[in-house]
């Protein structure tokens, strides 16, 4: 670069601050008769700012790809070559994590789920994930659909008959006699809690930041976007920023890998039952790891993934099928007895699970290390590809439907198919027809054994856990390359790959730290590397409403409520009954329905002042959508002549 161009870009820069700085200081000297705003707009009146209507740069951010890909990359050349030591640590950590902060996680998860509830009942529930007037993208039953979608697959297969069946063989302590059908009862509410509103909360806690940071306030699809309101702008683009959007990518990746373990252990117990080759060792899921995993790099490299999406969205539809097989095949009677029966008794022993810690005990303590700490440690973890998902599908829904269908629609559905697998499998368990002693993978392939005409399922089983791999591993990877490329929705192929191949290297040291049925390894990491950000999902909720309390529709409240009551006041006073209401300027400002705010905040006023790419303020006309500087948002071009040129 020679000293011409380095002069041109040094007095480019100061050109740039010494605009902002004019920008300031003009918000700065305010007539309270005659206040100025930026684009000489009331933030009150702003409809809200899309993503697709800002203008930014996107690319590498080197320091959040190599940093978070970097400390990946070296965990898992470490497994590969000292698994030992890996182990010990991890043993470790996980025993320290699950002893002092579980109750951390616990105090996350009532924390979330109570926020998200207050926050869709409250007045913040009208405000849009949009812009005023923006219709939804989505019909209600497509919405839905992809809710479902985002919550089942690999789980209901391979946590649904087992984990009730665990509960039931070996009840949470000081609750029921093991294989009572108290016990039985007890076993399914504790399931839904591990997988019902909590674990929605979460999801609903990020997806509707996400979504409303990037529809309502345009900014990037990146968790560090969340929190601008909290950190500010320098921050949040500096140093604070990059550590949350690491922190996203390091959880997701040891989320996402757990999956994908879990998925191998499944596919491997199948194909070792339906081929009799015997027992599944370790070497046997790692190969099946590894070779499904090609079968993800070729989907990501040849562009073929949109097609294996159409599939994925068939497996859903197959996976609801086998639900229906096994509620009209196995005990019907009794599931349609027991499923309102389990769901009633969730509800009444929630505020009990709820309350469980290590004050009730070490027993107490080694089964929420092994269950319910595991668990919203994995929920957190994948809290932000979750999340981003269906922020994605939710654009144009006030905040009140997004949270409380987020919560509550899913949860729904996976109590019924939850009901149905774990029900039988119980039921089975009882009348003798289940042995005891089934590692979690075995438990559905032996469930279905003792199911009429379904000697074929298992081989669409596998192809079905086959394809989801697949599809979660390609759209796990888009996730964290868009987190590692300031928010780009379409990063690039070798981004993708990359992410992916580093998710599937921790799968493979996940499983070899794992004892004989591989669990182990796969819930102490997911456990030891959520701990950071189950701090970061409570900054989520301090930040989401700092937003909010600054949202234009909340002025407009505000507004609406104190011109009102003046008026009302004004009007009886004077004129008894007999009195109308009409829009007229104040006398003085403290008069005026706004005298209890300062609408010049930068607080209300900075987010929507308009940058080009570098992040220079310029002029926006909202009312016909164009830029000072004749930028076309539909090409992304900037005209041949600009506008102020003579």
């Amino acid at each position: 670069m020679n000293e011409k161009q380095t002069s041109d870009q040094s007095r480019h820069a100061d050109d740039g601050r010494r605009t902002r700085r004019r920008v300031k200081e003009s918000l700065g000297k305010i007539d309270p008769m005659h206040p100025k705003y930026p684009h000489d707009r009331h933030p009150a009146l702003i409809p809200g700012i899309s993503i697709d209507e800002q203008r930014r740069r996107y690319g590498v951010d080197k320091l959040v790809f190599a940093v978070a890909g970097g400390l990946t990359v070296g965990f898992v050349i470490w497994g590969v070559v000292a698994p030992d030591s890996v182990a010990s640590v991890a043993q470790t950590a996980f025993g320290w994590a699950t002893r002092n902060v579980g109750w951390l996680f616990n105090s996350v998860a009532v924390v979330v789920l109570v926020s998200m509830l207050v926050l869709a009942f409250s007045p913040y529930g009208r405000i849009p994930l949009g812009k005023d007037g923006e219709d939804v993208e989505f019909s209600t039953f497509a919405w839905v659909a992809m809710l479902f979608a985002a919550g089942i697959g690999i789980g209901v297969i391979f946590w649904g008959p087992s984990e009730p069946l665990a509960y039931f063989n070996d009840p949470p302590p000081l609750t029921n006699e093991a294989g009572s059908v108290a016990a039985m009862h007890r076993a399914m509410a504790q399931t839904y809690f591990h997988w019902g509103f909590h674990a929605w909360a979460m999801y609903a806690l990020v997806g509707g930041a996400i979504a409303y940071a990037a529809y309502r306030r345009g900014r990037s699809l990146l968790m560090s976007s969340i929190f601008r309101s909290l950190f500010g702008e320098r921050l949040t683009e500096g140093f604070a920023g990059k550590l949350i959007d690491i922190l996203a990518i390091v959880a997701t990746l040891f989320g996402t890998a757990a999956a994908l373990g879990i998925a191998a252990m499944q596919i491997g117990t199948g194909v070792s039952i339906v081929t009799g080759v015997g027992q599944v060792t370790k070497v046997m899921v790692v190969g099946i790891l590894l070779l499904l995993t090609v079968g993800f790099v070729i989907s990501a490299v040849s562009g073929v993934a949109r097609g294996i999406r159409y599939l994925s969205s068939i497996n859903i539809v197959l996976t609801v099928g086998v639900v229906g097989l096994i509620l009209a095949l196995g005990p019907t009677l009794f599931l349609l007895n027991f499923l309102p029966s389990a769901q009633l008794e969730y509800l009444g022993s929630l505020f009990d699970m709820m309350g469980r810690s290590l004050s009730w005990g070490e027993e107490t303590q080694e089964f929420q290390a092994t269950w319910t700490v595991y668990y919203w440690a994995w929920w957190i973890s994948w809290s932000p590809f979750v999340g981003i998902f269906i922020a994605r599908i939710s654009r144009g829904r006030t905040i009140r439907q997004f949270l409380l269908g987020t919560i509550l629609i899913p949860s729904t559905l996976l109590f019924v198919a939850f009901g149905v697998m774990g029900g039988t499998s119980m039921k089975m368990s009882q009348d003798g027809s289940l042995a005891d002693d089934l590692t979690p993978p075995q438990v559905f392939f032996r469930m279905i054994d003792n199911l009429p005409y379904l000697e074929w399922l298992p081989f669409l089983i596998i192809l079905v856990l086959a394809i989801f791999f697949i599809t979660s591993a390609d759209s796990a990877s888009v996730v964290m390359g868009m987190l590692s490329t300031r928010g780009h929705l379409e990063p690039g192929r070798w981004v993708v790959v990359f992410w992916g191949l580093v998710m599937s290297g921790i799968a493979v040291v996940m499983l070899l730290l794992g004892d004989a049925t591989a669990l182990a390894g796969l819930q102490q990491l997911v456990i030891v590397t959520a701990v950071p950000f189950a701090l970061v999902m409570l900054l989520i909720i301090v930040a989401w409403i700092r937003d909010l309390a600054t949202d234009p529709y909340t002025l407009r409240h505000r507004y609406a409520e104190a011109a009102m009551r003046n008026a009302v006041l004004q009007g009886v006073e004077r004129y008894g009954d007999n009195f109308a209401i009409q829009v007229v300027e104040a006398s003085c400002p403290e008069e005026g329905a706004g005298a209890e705010v300062d609408s010049t905040d930068e607080r209300y006023t900075d987010w929507y002042q308009r940058t080009d790419e570098e992040g220079q303020p310029v002029d926006y006309d909202f009312d016909s959508g164009t830029w000072a500087d004749g930028f076309d948002p539909e090409t992304g071009e900037m005209p041949a002549v600009r506008p102020d040129s003579p």
